[in-house]
């Protein structure tokens, strides 16, 4: 088989090739909910903005299935493709046959929940009396574009490992101005309000569906949606390698789950409105982080099929340096300039901008540590070590956050729910360490027994 640019060319070139590209396809796949928030606030209301976010545990449960299934595949295909052997190549093709039937299937069952349970789940997720309409309508239409979300991502994360790593920031880049200018026509003349920000959502990734699908359509290539069959065992571990970024979806909808309820509790819809701001802003930077932690993958899991452990160590510390000053840049920017921030999103509502500056600047902390531990989780998983991964994702995002959140508003009150998330992102950063000191002296016997 020929040579991989993944295994030959140098560290700095294939962060640009790789890590850049993916960071600016999660910064602006990220940007879309960001223009439906915009668009909402501005022309339907804030009430339709915090519906919007009340529904987010359906979009996560949507991104929740897709990359516990994607991610898994990249991870696995990469270190099947490392080895460079033809019997290699045939796996590859069953493993990718594998998570497309399973992604099929995961599409049927979100769809029949968002078409026939969306008020059930709009209660599950807290909308009261004043939310609900809007809520169960954005998640009724969103479900109709699940199998678009799936495969877009599927196939644009595999296009990397056929070193295409630009084509799913075309898709991204496409997605975002097709949701810009359905957001207009919807949402503004219109006035769809949010079932308007779902169609122009679920439309956006149809549009990325085109572009990222077009290398899986070629025969020649080592993936492709012709070759392969099914087997259980290439899917359970796929789907066990992917569970980490299953559990951070899953995290991201309790989180948000957990903030809109308690904020609900202590200051009503100006409470969730607020968090929503800052939802919008905060997710830019984690967006950032992810994209690094996505774009190092392909990369390390290559590379360690092809048993280069030299070469993954200095992926992973530039990495880490690369997320620690996006941390230090959010950090700075929210003590700064949050006031004029959450002003474009809300405008002469002096008392909820007031509420989400304040929070801003608690909830900030936690960018000083979480790139850390982005880094760390997607770093595990292209290893292939899942339970690591998964220990990392579910503490900072399902544990510490349901102790910070049980313990901390009752002894600081509304501050207390802002300061949860840098709560569990510090005990979580020490159980990174003490994990990667652990498996990098297990990682070197390895390899040395390998070689000799």
């Amino acid at each position: 088989m020929k040579t991989n640019q993944l295994e030959t060319e140098k560290i700095h070139y294939l962060f640009l090739q790789f890590v850049l590209p993916a960071v600016i396809s999660m910064v602006l796949a990220g940007t879309q909910s960001m223009v439906d928030g915009l668009f909402l606030g501005r022309y339907a209301g804030t009430n339709a903005m915090a519906s919007v976010n009340i529904a987010i545990p359906y979009m996560q449960m949507i991104m929740g299935c897709t990359m516990i299934v994607c991610s898994g595949t990249v991870s696995f295909l990469g270190r099947t493709l490392g080895e460079k052997t033809e019997k290699s190549r045939a796996k590859a093709q069953n493993i990718f046959r594998s998570s497309l039937l399973a992604l099929i299937v995961c599409s049927a069952v979100l769809i029949l929940l968002g078409l026939f349970v969306n008020q059930q789940l709009a209660v599950l997720m807290g909308a009261n009396e004043v939310l609900m309409a809007d809520t169960a309508q954005y998640i009724r239409v969103l479900a109709l574009f699940t199998p678009a979300v799936c495969f877009m991502v599927l196939f644009g994360f595999t296009a990397r490992l056929l070193e295409k790593p630009q084509l799913y920031l075309k898709a991204t880049i496409v997605c975002l101005f097709c949701n810009m200018g359905m957001d207009f026509i919807a949402v503004k003349i219109l006035r769809l309000g949010a079932a308007g920000a779902a169609l122009a959502t679920g439309l956006s990734y149809t549009a990325g569906l085109l572009i990222t699908i077009q290398p899986v359509l070629k025969k020649e290539n080592a993936v492709n949606i012709y070759m392969g069959k099914f087997q259980f065992s290439l899917l359970r571990h796929t789907i066990l390698n992917g569970s980490s970024e299953g559990i951070t979806s899953l995290s991201t909808a309790v989180t948000v789950w957990l903030f809109n309820t308690a904020l609900m509790n202590y200051a009503g819809e100006n409470g969730v409105a607020a968090f929503t701001v800052i939802n919008y802003i905060s997710n830019f930077v984690i967006l950032v982080m992810f994209g690094v932690a996505d774009g190092i993958g392909t990369m390390v899991s290559y590379n360690y099929g092809a048993g280069l452990l030299d070469r993954i160590r200095k992926i992973l510390r530039t990495a880490l340096l690369l997320n620690f000053i996006s941390g230090i840049v959010i950090f700075s920017v929210l003590n700064l300039f949050s006031r004029q921030l959450i002003g474009i999103f809300i405008a002469d509502q002096p008392g909820i901008i007031q509420m989400a500056v304040q929070g801003a600047h608690l909830y900030s902390i936690a960018f000083l540590l979480n790139g850390f531990n982005i880094v760390q989780s997607g770093y595990q998983t292209a290893l292939g070590n899942a339970a690591n991964s998964a220990v990392i994702s579910g503490s900072r995002g399902l544990f510490f956050i349901f102790i910070g959140m049980f313990m901390l508003p009752k002894l600081f009150g509304i501050s207390g729910v802002w300061i949860t998330v840098p709560f569990a992102e510090i005990f979580t950063m020490a159980i990174c360490i003490l994990i990667d000191r652990r498996d990098y002296s297990r990682q070197k016997h390895i390899f040395l027994k390998a070689r000799s």
